[in-house]
């Protein structure tokens, strides 16, 4: 028996070679940070969630305002444990809660509303089969609760993740491989965007270095060779490989590169020119182990245009009641402030190059544009766009309410009247389109918008190419939750403004 009961003795493996990776000390790091975040998020949606169905069922139970009447607790809490479980069913199925999707803004708030609109659809044919009222007023009133407390928390737990990365922290570490001028690239793109997931801590470029690497002010180490990737990693720290080139005379290079990877790294991402293509407008199809990616071509009709319309029509209609309002003390001070009209009607042009009277409160001297010609010479704008940051021709409350983006509040008549819309792209003057060349032409492929993604990320501050950029890419890329997103931006913005002169 003790022979039986005695430890086996670990024996060597027959064959070199056939033991698995184990993960290093960095990837170990990696992976319990993100059951962390699945954690968080998780308790964050399930407390969110119980707070809301809840109070919900006590509001409205039909017994809760007797207090000489006991509500008996299964009527109370069954609906909303149904509703509970469902929800939490499908935020999971529809993987809200992955690594990739965390803090990437419309992907994760579109997965939370698709898991919503999963988990109401069940939830709504049951209640057709069932007579259960509690569970009809769950679907009527704890829903759409809900769905807005589900969306401002994983705004805030965004929040908080992009300040931890901007110290550095919760950020993938990450190391570039290609040759230079791709590494190069890869790096200007990362300057400009506003996504800090990726801290890049080495470049292990082919050939010559070159001049050296640097980002967001910080020098990019240059590693001395590609060979030793998994090593460089490890020591590095790195949990990620971003693979800007591959050797095309190498077909098995990537397979053998992710192969040398196990147990270092979580993540190889090969980066592709397909730039300014949106993640919605890509998907991954394996088709008997022949890697496809596919990009959905642009639409600019049909149903998702109709939805984009009746949002401008409902965002307009009640935004018009707060002008409304806000109209009688703007119109006083513009009378007071200088001689002339109330409102400015300038020519703009619109979808498919057809012009229209886009309104705006007046915020220059009447004889303004008799004195353009003389202030050509101090133009500041970008490319054909005349801007002056001190522009004389603006009035004291022209200047304050052009700082506030208060004198575009008249264009929402134009987004209801179907000329514009809330969110698009920049409406220009038709001197300015005569310019355009094919790919700025494509601005005129929507409406032009009161706000837009350049309005959220520096306005006049931009450079003419990268407002050509910025436009081409929304009219490419939209998306109903990117415009309420960028609604949100604009609100902030007004309040702190920036890039508005």
């Amino acid at each position: 028996m003790a022979a039986i009961a005695a430890p086996i003795a670990a024996t060597p493996p027959l064959l070199a070679g056939a033991q698995s990776p184990k993960a290093t000390a960095t990837l170990a790091r990696r992976r319990q940070q993100d059951r962390r975040s699945r954690l968080r998020l998780a308790a964050t949606d399930a407390t969110l969630l119980a707070t809301t169905t809840v109070v919900v069922a006590l509001v409205t139970s039909p017994q809760g305002a007797s207090a000489l009447t006991p509500v008996p607790l299964h009527a109370v809490l069954g609906a909303p444990a149904l509703v509970l479980l469902a929800w939490l069913v499908a935020l999971a199925a529809i993987r809200s809660r992955d690594a990739a999707t965390l803090g990437a803004g419309a992907t994760e708030y579109r997965r939370v509303v698709h898991a919503t609109g999963l988990a109401f659809a069940l939830l709504a044919a049951l209640a057709l089969v069932v007579d259960w009222p509690e569970l009809r007023l769950q679907l009527l009133v704890a829903l759409p609760i809900g769905t807005l407390a589900l969306l401002i928390g994983r705004w805030q737990w965004r929040r908080w993740l992009v300040a931890r990365r901007r110290e550095g922290e919760w950020a993938s570490r990450t190391i570039l491989v290609g040759d230079r001028d791709e590494v190069a690239y890869v790096l200007e793109r990362l300057e400009r965007t506003a996504d800090l997931n990726y801290h890049v801590v080495g470049a292990a470029i082919s050939g010559d270095a070159g001049e050296p690497l640097a980002l967001r002010g910080r020098p990019v180490p240059v590693l001395s060779a590609q060979s030793a990737l998994a090593a460089n990693a490890e020591r590095l720290g790195a949990d990620t490989v971003i693979l800007a080139a591959k050797p095309d005379a190498d077909p098995a290079y990537l397979t053998r590169l992710s192969r040398e990877l196990e147990g270092t790294c979580a993540e190889l991402v090969l980066f592709s020119r397909l730039t300014d293509v949106a993640g919605p407008r890509i998907s991954f199809r394996p088709v008997d182990g022949l890697p496809l990616i596919q990009v959905r071509i642009p639409t600019f009709d049909g149903g998702e245009h109709a939805l984009k319309r009746a949002l401008d029509v409902v965002v307009a209609s009640f935004a018009l009641l707060a002008v409304g309002v806000l109209a009688v003390p703007i119109a006083i001070a513009i009378k007071l402030d200088s001689p002339g009209p109330i409102l400015f009607r300038q020519q703009r042009v619109g979808r498919d190059g057809r012009t229209f009277g886009m309104l705006k409160f007046r915020t220059m001297r009447v004889d303004a544009e008799q004195q353009l010609a003389a202030l050509q010479a101090l133009n500041e704008g970008a490319g054909p766009l005349f801007k002056l940051k001190h522009d004389p021709r603006i009035t004291r409350v022209g200047a304050f309410l052009r700082k506030h983006s208060l004198d575009e509040l008249p264009q929402f008549w134009n987004a209801l009247k179907g000329d514009m819309s809330v969110v698009g792209p920049r409406p220009p003057l038709p001197g300015e389109a005569t310019t355009y060349d094919g790919v700025a032409m494509r601005r005129l492929y929507l409406k032009p918008g009161i706000t837009g993604l350049w309005q959220i990320s520096g306005r006049s501050d931009l450079s003419w190419d990268e407002s050509v950029r910025l436009d081409v890419r929304y009219v490419e890329n939209w998306s109903v939750m990117q415009d309420l997103m960028i609604i949100v931006k604009t609100a902030r913005i007004v309040v702190r403004p920036a890039g508005a002169y």
